[in-house]
């Protein structure tokens, strides 16, 4: 695939010395995570990274690897909270 994007342009997108083609391939990686169209194997194959890898570059890109909602943290805290309780019984 051929991308042609102008110079004065890419020197922005990318600081001297960078690889503005992998700076392109990270971009489509974390743009098709946030829409849900690839999962972390396909950012590590895309990347040649370790999934383990995958979840770092996506941390220091703050991508959340999950969309947790404040109904879904209530839920489960009164998971914990209803285990804690059996627990004590």
């Amino acid at each position: 695939m051929t991308l042609n994007i102008p110079d004065e342009v890419a020197r922005q997108l990318v600081p001297e010395g960078g690889d503005l083609s992998r700076r392109a391939l990270e971009a489509l990686a974390i743009d098709g995570f946030r829409k849900q169209i690839i999962g972390l194997f396909q950012i590590s194959q895309m990347l040649g990274s370790t999934r383990i890898e995958a979840e770092d570059f996506l941390g220091r890109n703050q991508v959340p690897l999950a969309d947790l909602t404040v109904a879904d943290l209530d839920l489960d805290a009164a998971a914990v909270e209803a285990a804690f309780q059996r627990r004590n019984r």
